[in-house]
């Protein structure tokens, strides 16, 4: 079963930096993407940031491009938040699914199990 964890969500400064965690277990091999989502209020869930495991392809929403740093370590994910700005609160999602091809998608629907979210709050 895959369990997917997410934390590292705090209130801070505009300028400031967070790193969100996110720990995937439950795959036994590496051919899965995790992927970074935020929801604002009022506004529809999008993905930040995706990887692709095998591969360590990343993509990156052109918004986050330059501040945001996605890693990982065994099965922790890292995403790395620097130069927050208030259009940056939001609930974060991290999300994780098998894939079959070497690149990793970025609808929602196409990631099966997800963490509970953590809140990101940027002040100015």
């Amino acid at each position: 079963q895959v369990r997917v964890v997410d934390s590292g969500g705090e209130s801070v400064q505009a300028g400031g930096s967070l790193r969100l965690s996110c720990q995937v277990s439950g795959y036994t091999i590496s051919t899965y993407c995790v992927a970074w989502f935020r929801q604002a209020p009022g506004k529809e869930r999008e993905a930040v940031a995706t990887m692709h495991v095998r591969y360590g392809d990343t993509y990156y929403v052109d918004a986050v491009k330059a501040r945001f740093t996605f890693s990982q370590d065994g099965p922790n994910h890292y995403l790395q938040m620097n130069s927050l700005t208030p259009e940056d609160t939001a609930l974060y999602y991290c999300a994780a699914s098998r894939t079959y091809s070497n690149t990793c998608p970025r609808a929602s629907g196409s990631y099966a199990n997800w963490g509970q979210g953590t809140q990101v709050t940027v002040s100015s």
